[in-house]
């Protein structure tokens, strides 16, 4: 098996050109501390590289210092034109509001979702993660997430954000209309969806579980 991870994160810093955002900054460090725990190398990448924005409301006066290391591969990502997926046992979608502007609909994004699929690899997102689910077919031409058990930011906690009218889409109803079947926990609840080869969160507060449950998957592969 291969042990490595590939956990893709936003470059978007701005929703509406005023409000400023990036890359929920719990939603990558989280799992890749229990990905790194678990033996597996964590390579970050984005849609253009580099080092992406964090979102501002993400940082907290009490971080703990053992985030410093893990936040190592965010300091210069690589681009998904870049990405070799045959390296990798799972790839892991990070959330933030920057993934509502750059994720869906990404081409390269598609192709690295088609093989991490068709070759019945793990596929984790949390948050607004599954944003890169939208739009994405397989290789039979079908929605990706479609028949598919999947959760992620809902629409109760969106417009509890106040951005509700700032988004791009609401990524609930997009991904009820990709034919997902969405499973909604308790607003700002620890709740993750398993229907292999998909792992979802729902929010910040599911980060770790997210990744437990991957991590799980990956034994069985």
């Amino acid at each position: 098996m291969d042990q490595k991870i590939l956990m893709i994160v936003t470059n978007a810093d701005q929703l509406d050109g005023k409000h400023e955002t990036g890359l929920w900054l719990q939603e990558f460090v989280e799992p890749a501390t229990e990905f790194q725990e678990a033996g597996y190398e964590v390579i970050a990448a984005s849609p253009e590289g580099g080092r992406p924005p964090i979102d501002p409301n993400s940082y907290s006066n009490r971080l703990p210092k053992v985030w410093d290391g893990v936040m190592e591969p965010i300091n210069k990502t690589v681009p998904l034109a870049e990405v070799d997926p045959t390296e990798f046992a799972g790839i892991f979608l990070c959330g933030g509001h920057g993934t509502m502007v750059d994720f869906p609909e990404n081409d390269e994004l598609e192709e690295l979702l088609r093989h991490f699929l068709t070759e019945g690899k793990v596929i984790g997102a949390v948050c607004h993660g599954p944003a890169g689910f939208v739009g994405v077919e397989d290789h039979n031409g079908r929605p990706l997430v479609e028949g598919k058990k999947i959760t992620g930011f809902t629409n109760e906690e969106e417009k509890d954000t106040g951005l509700d009218s700032i988004v791009p889409f609401m990524l609930e109803d997009r991904l009820k209309d990709a034919g997902a079947e969405f499973d909604p926990g308790e607003a700002y609840s620890d709740h993750v969806v398993s229907d292999d080869p998909f792992v979802t969160g729902q929010n910040p507060q599911s980060s770790l579980s997210t990744a437990q449950k991957m991590l799980e998957l990956l034994k069985n592969r």
